[in-house]
């Protein structure tokens, strides 16, 4: 389980760091319509290497603050995946 805060809008989709005890993650996708959310699953998804059915999005469908699980995943392998790139906010 990771514990996401999410930038919709963003120039380009990364880990931008941590935001109120939660990874941030800026997402090119716009919040609309659940772009944003399809983008979150799609950049884990492509990030980690896994297919996409196993990001799910367990809460915060309509919210900045969400919460993802993945399964089938190494933690240590997630951790070192999504370090924040250190370039944003």
């Amino acid at each position: 389980m990771v514990a996401l805060h999410i930038q919709p809008g963003a120039r380009r989709s990364a880990v931008v760091g941590v935001h109120a005890g939660r990874l941030k993650l800026a997402l090119q996708a716009p919040p609309v319509e659940g772009r944003a959310n399809e983008a979150l699953v799609a950049y884990l998804a492509a990030v980690l290497r896994i297919p996409r059915r196993q990001v799910l999005l367990v809460a915060g469908k309509h919210s900045r603050a969400k919460r993802v699980e993945l399964r089938g995943v190494d933690p240590a392998g997630v951790a070192r995946a999504l370090a924040p790139s250190g370039d944003g906010e």
